[in-house]
């Protein structure tokens, strides 16, 4: 396992702590994150999306992606893209977030 794939694994790790507000549960769970990288700069690049377009948490989400990752020492400044393609659908969702909102 690479450098890249376990820095990876720690930011995705971190981002479970950031909590859809509506949902009640971690994004990462449900499905937002698409990926994340991290440059020699230091610079975190998290490609997410929303359960909605023009849901009104959206920013604060963005704010606590970014207290999340600040907790990682080896990132210095953090970019989110939030993007609405593809759209985010509950196939995303892992068991557990499926579990934890009675989806079956």
């Amino acid at each position: 396992m690479d450098q890249d794939q376990d820095m990876k694994d720690s930011m995705m790790a971190a981002l479970e702590n950031v909590i859809d507000p509506e949902l009640g549960v971690d994004i990462v769970n449900l499905g937002l994150v698409y990926d994340v990288a991290l440059t020699d700069e230091g610079v975190a690049f998290v490609t997410m999306t929303l359960t909605s377009i023009g849901c009104p948490m959206g920013p604060m989400i963005v704010d606590q992606v970014r207290t999340a990752l600040a907790e990682l020492p080896e990132v210095k400044e953090t970019e989110v893209n939030v993007v609405f393609n593809p759209p985010w659908s509950r196939d995303n969702m892992s068991r557990y977030a499926k579990i934890a909102l009675g989806i079956r």
